[in-house]
């Protein structure tokens, strides 16, 4: 199996409210896309598209939130922020904030961002970032007619290891899991409870061209990889609490 992994070069800067099915879709019909390419597309610009943006000087703390920006000498203003998108605080220290989304996905401040935002103002996930990667899908399906994959992408810390790496928050004609029980290893021997997190794999793998900094490239095509079509969910990657040891 060849994989290639290469941007949208010069994808124009999103603001929001922008149309960004009918700006992906117009850069789109500068490169030969092909049926099973998967679109690796980075959450920033999809959440300022749906202006989930949130302005600093329009946020008025709670209480709580300046508890914690106390602790934490941080702005009370971004920790309200990230209560609001939050569903459930799972751990919290001088340094750090974990929570839950609310979709489900644990992560550092419910994944509200600075980066790659002007002034005064904050970033958050997207609503729903499963149906946004349906909604483009179905419009390259309609426009362009190629049946792709879409991954819309966050970086995520994890709690054993060191640093962050590009994962899946949304997905769309992908099924984000494979599951192998049943199959023979190299020595026949056969799986027992082996899960692949495939939109996982091809999240990190874009990484590695998206970047993180100032490289200008939200959007990447992932071609050659094997998978699975299936009208799933991001979510079906977000452990049961009941088996999360981790807790």
């Amino acid at each position: 199996m060849k994989v290639t992994i290469f941007p949208l070069q010069d994808f124009p800067l999103i603001n929001p409210r922008d149309d960004i099915e009918e700006i992906l879709i117009t850069e789109l019909r500068k490169i030969n896309l092909i049926d099973d390419d998967i679109l690796v597309i980075a959450h920033t610009i999809i959440s300022k598209a749906e202006n989930k943006v949130y302005n600093l000087h329009e946020v008025i703390p709670s209480s709580f939130a300046q508890q914690i920006g106390e602790l934490q000498d941080k702005d009370p203003r971004k920790i309200e922020v990230i209560l609001q998108e939050s569903r459930e605080i799972i751990r919290m220290n001088e340094r750090v904030l974990i929570t839950a989304t609310k979709h489900g996905f644990i992560c550092a401040n419910s994944g509200v961002d600075k980066s790659n935002t002007p002034g005064d103002t904050l970033i958050s996930l997207p609503d729903d970032p499963d149906l946004s990667a349906r909604r483009i899908r179905k419009r390259i399906l309609t426009e362009l007619g190629k049946n792709v994959a879409v991954i819309i992408s966050d970086t995520f810390g994890r709690p054993l290891r060191v640093g962050t790496v590009n994962v899946a928050i949304g997905v769309a004609g992908i099924d984000p899991v494979d599951d192998l029980r049943g199959r023979k290893d190299l020595f026949g021997y056969e799986m027992q409870s082996t899960f692949v997190a495939r939109a996982d794999e091809v999240a990190a793998a874009a990484g590695l061209v998206m970047g993180q900094a100032d490289e200008g490239t939200p959007v990447i095509i992932v071609r050659g990889v094997k998978y699975n079509q299936a009208d799933a969910y991001a979510t079906n990657l977000n452990r049961d609490p009941q088996t999360d040891v981790f807790r």
